[in-house]
């Protein structure tokens, strides 16, 4: 039975790379894999993939793609004040419970 770990990142989560290649790239979270502890982030980590003709006429082609991503490789980033940062839980006025990122005080749900 595979392991379900508890991700700090969520799906449409913005995000920066903190390590890789790509270290300090910006952009937003596609999917989540749990199970894993992956993360696709649009525009990072590109793949290029080869794809050969499947019927008989049509022409081959190369095909970039985002791949996954560790997430522990990613931090969550305020566009606003353009840093990244950690998150905490807190609750609202209305008692609802919500992310804040620690160093601006955004609510990020």
């Amino acid at each position: 039975m595979p392991v379900r770990h508890k991700m700090h990142v969520k799906k449409g989560d913005t995000v920066q790379i903190i390590a890789g290649k790509d270290k300090g790239k910006v952009g937003d979270v596609l999917a989540a894999f749990p199970k894993s502890s992956q993360v696709i982030v649009a525009g990072v980590n590109i793949r290029t993939k080869h794809v050969k003709p499947r019927q008989e006429g049509e022409s081959g082609q190369i095909v970039t793609e985002e791949a996954v991503i560790h997430s522990s490789n990613v931090m969550h980033y305020s566009e606003k004040e353009k840093v990244a940062s950690r998150i905490c839980h807190t609750f609202t006025d209305e008692g609802r419970k919500v992310r804040m990122l620690k160093k601006t005080g955004e609510v990020i749900d």
